[in-house]
């Protein structure tokens, strides 16, 4: 016959194992619920830096003619990849349907990244007709020389301080592309761009393309009906009522970094961009290519 005090000192220790058993288990659950709360972020935040989004915007006041014209935007790739030679960036801009497709500057930022740049023009140019503007980042890597004919042997039309006619309907618009302020010091303004257009072609619809957001003043002033830019990256890290917190400057709260905005005279669309430059980061402001519709 078990003693009492047997017994309960057998007891006493099979509970605490039991305690024990306990305490390992919450412990070995608390460390993957860590785990699986880390892969869940991490997944997260890689996905706020390459899953591609869009945004369509309807802009008024162009020529009937050119109603339901599509114009997709690419701005500041910055040489990033979405798949072997942007192979999934190229599909996502076919699945828009563009009629036109607007890159605006800073495709790369090193020489050393020239290699990408010949299979994503020839994907784009297949798509539909494209178009090309310098950003800083090109001229500050001395690539622009080499750029421009390359993008051009591509299929992609390049506008150095030029315009061409986009004819739709019976109805013309002017699409001017400006080159950017780090390019030559003695280099045709925006403002002499666009009164060379209605010297030559009369008042017709102005659409520019030029690289910096933060020049929208310039571009009031040259009375351009609407430009398409980049630039800001959409202030890199976009919180609720903000217009992104960086700006290009490394500025604190940047104005005029994505979407529509109406100027003192015409409009302009700003793009987020697709890259970066490291060490920055996308968060709240997925990787960017606006679909605008005339």
């Amino acid at each position: 016959m078990i003693k009492e005090e047997d017994w309960n000192r057998r007891t006493s220790g099979a509970t605490e194992k039991q305690r024990r058993k306990k305490r390992r288990r919450k412990r070995i659950r608390r460390f993957f619920t860590l785990v699986l709360v880390l892969a869940a972020l991490a997944g997260w935040l890689v996905w706020q830096q390459n899953g591609l989004s869009t945004e369509t915007i309807a802009v008024e006041g162009a020529p009937d003619g050119f109603a339901g014209y599509r114009i997709a935007i690419i701005s500041d790739l910055h040489a990033k990849e979405f798949g072997e030679n942007n192979d999934r960036l190229l599909r996502f801009v076919e699945g828009l349907e563009p009629d036109l497709i607007a890159i605006t500057g800073d495709i790369i930022h090193e020489e050393s990244q020239m290699a990408m740049v010949a299979p994503t023009a020839e994907g784009l140019a297949a798509i539909a007709p494209t178009y090309y503007v310098t950003g800083n980042h090109e001229w500050a890597a001395g690539t622009v020389r080499e750029l421009e004919p390359l993008l051009e042997s591509c299929g992609v039309t390049v506008l150095s301080n030029c315009y061409v006619m986009l004819e739709q309907n019976g109805q013309k618009i002017a699409l001017l592309g400006a080159e950017d302020g780090n390019g030559y010091a003695d280099q045709k303004t925006v403002g002499q761009l666009a009164d060379e257009v209605r010297q030559e072609q009369g008042e017709v619809y102005q659409l520019l393309l030029s690289h910096r957001n933060n020049h929208y003043e310039e571009y009031a002033a040259a009375r351009v009906d609407l430009t398409l830019s980049g630039h800001a990256h959409g202030g890199l890290i976009r919180l609720p009522g903000t217009d992104g917190l960086i700006g290009p400057q490394r500025e604190w709260m940047p104005d005029y970094t994505a979407g529509l905005y109406a100027l003192d005279y015409g409009q302009m669309v700003v793009s987020r961009g697709l890259g970066n430059q490291f060490p920055a980061f996308r968060l709240l402001n997925r990787p960017d290519v606006p679909l605008v519709i005339l």
